[in-house]
């Protein structure tokens, strides 16, 4: 039987918060650098560029992949046969890690989560509480999965309550151009279908938290009808032309998740939630033996793209004398320069 230290929990949750602010998952790094090969529209091509440049830069410096560093998720599958050493709960324990994480001063991180949300919307100033899902599971050890979801792809989570006989595919091809560019493609779609309405949802968000095999799933082949749902998805969501960050391309999604459960036969929820091209999740165990090590990605894995602003399409800004005018007269492609 495993016994939890507090303490090695709180500590991995800090250090994982921190690593993901940084830290791309190799996978989304490895999916963008394809994406940016195939790419054949300038815009969306230097857009893709942008995001690989500036993911190394932030890998090399430990600062925040994007300015928004999100709402802290957490999932733990907790083994029946664990025992804890803790005095606080599962909850309070993620949130002193989260604590930490975002207020470390070696890289304090934005604090975006508001108390009172239909009152006065006060900041609690170290990001918590956490969004904490707990399922007890057999086994003799913690898995543990840190996400930090932006605003952005948060509020473009849709939900529906379709008819047994409705069809996923065209729901989601209709719902998708109406959530604009906000979530900031190229990412992935999480999917949850069936249970009740917070099943799905549930679901949905879960599955953002697989790594990317779109390419192998192609490679060899559907065995299940959820693997063909998942590439007629993608093939047919990329050929909506939205692109990276809504500028037109090839490449809106980098891969498509479906997670299911059986529902009432009456009843066909289904739940969408994309994840932005700020990508951060990470997972890791817990045993008994002490904290989580997470590895570090080598700089080398990194696709060499060196992005560089085009003279010819940059705009000089001067962010003193900045007005909503000025903002509004930028055209697509053009790259404000402060």
């Amino acid at each position: 039987m495993a016994t939890i230290k507090q303490e090695d929990l709180v500590s991995s949750i800090a250090d994982a918060f921190q690593f993901i602010s940084y830290y791309h998952p190799l996978d989304y790094i490895t999916a963008l650098g394809k994406a940016y090969d195939i790419e054949q529209s300038p815009a969306a091509k230097d857009a893709i560029a942008q995001i690989l440049t500036n993911s190394r830069m932030c890998a090399e410096g430990k600062r925040p992949i994007c300015q928004d560093t999100g709402i802290c998720v957490v999932f733990l599958k907790i083994g029946m046969n664990v025992q804890w050493n803790a005095s606080l709960s599962i909850q309070e324990m993620v949130d002193e890690g989260v604590r930490r994480a975002y207020l470390n001063p070696d890289n304090k991180l934005r604090a975006s989560i508001m108390r009172d949300p239909t009152g006065k919307r006060t900041n609690t100033q170290d990001n918590t509480p956490a969004v904490v899902h707990v399922e007890m599971v057999p086994g003799n050890e913690v898995k543990v999965i840190c996400a930090a979801k932006g605003g952005g792809s948060e509020n473009k989570s849709k939900f529906v309550m379709l008819n047994p006989s409705d069809s996923l595919v065209d729901w989601v091809l209709k719902t998708l151009p109406t959530m604009g560019a906000g979530w900031c493609p190229p990412g992935m779609l999480g999917i949850g279908v069936g249970g009740t309405p917070e099943k799905a949802m549930l679901m949905a968000k879960e599955s953002l938290m697989d790594p990317i095999d779109m390419a192998e799933l192609k490679a060899r082949g559907p065995k299940t009808r959820v693997e063909e749902l998942r590439i007629e998805l993608h093939d047919k969501v990329n050929a909506l032309g939205i692109g990276a960050q809504g500028l037109g391309g090839l490449t809106t999604v980098l891969d498509v998740k479906i997670m299911e459960y059986p529902t009432h036969a009456a009843s066909l929820p289904v739940a969408m939630i994309p994840n932005c091209a700020a990508t951060r999740h990470v997972e890791f165990h817990l045993d008994g033996s002490g904290p989580a090590v997470l590895e570090t990605p080598k700089l080398e894995d990194w696709p060499k793209v060196n992005w560089a602003p085009d003279v010819e399409q940059s705009k000089r800004v001067n962010l003193d004398t900045l007005t909503a005018k000025e903002v509004a007269s930028w055209k697509p492609g053009q790259n404000p320069v402060a």
